[in-house]
């Protein structure tokens, strides 16, 4: 395991436009990611403020994801749930957009998430195990012990799945994933 990554892919343009490397084996086992990833997934959220989230899968499916967003824009977050970690329930956030070009990677032991903050977005993510319905949990988007600080007017309900909608509470949920010894730590 490690700790959530902020990926800057450098992006190489022209008068045609722009190329980039979005994924390299042997660039991010340097950083330290080790993992091999199986699945590809894309989303499609249409409304604007349209909450995905909090989801992971548990052991013996536990998913790392590589995520990015391949049209307008969101707001990605990875939540430390990992049994025994000094950072457990605290969170990173952080904007992926199509035009900045970034991704997140979240280990295995974190709890993952986004809000769009346009109409139509498209999120393009890898997972390093295929979805496994016994496997999958989640918390909830807006549990106060987390508090995440979603970007969105005060007042706004985000649209939710109906499932997502009646996730357990921090609190409520057992982790089943181990600390590994390094902490959360602020995306670079």
């Amino acid at each position: 395991m490690s700790t959530p990554q902020l990926i800057v892919p450098k992006r190489f343009g022209d008068a045609r436009g722009w190329f980039t490397e979005v994924y390299s084996e042997p660039a991010f086992a340097d950083r330290g990611i080790d993992c091999r990833f199986v699945q590809d997934n894309h989303s499609l959220s249409v409304p604007r403020y349209t909450l995905r989230g909090l989801h992971f899968q548990t052991p013996p499916h536990g998913q790392a994801k590589l995520v990015r967003c391949v049209r307008g824009s969101i707001y990605d977050v990875a939540v430390d749930v990992r049994a025994g970690s000094p950072t457990y329930g605290h969170y990173v956030g952080v904007e992926l957009s199509a035009e900045n070009g970034h991704q997140l990677f979240v280990p295995v032991g974190y709890a993952h998430g986004f809000l769009t903050l346009e109409d139509d977005c498209e999120v393009s993510y890898k997972v390093s195990d295929l979805y496994a319905p016994d496997c999958d949990g989640g918390v909830r988007w807006d549990d106060p012990t987390i508090a995440i600080d979603w970007p969105m007017p005060a007042g706004t309900t985000p649209e939710l799945s109906a499932k997502d909608a009646v996730l357990p509470l921090l609190a409520d949920f057992q982790s089943p994933f181990p600390y590994d010894g390094q902490p959360l730590a602020p995306l670079a």
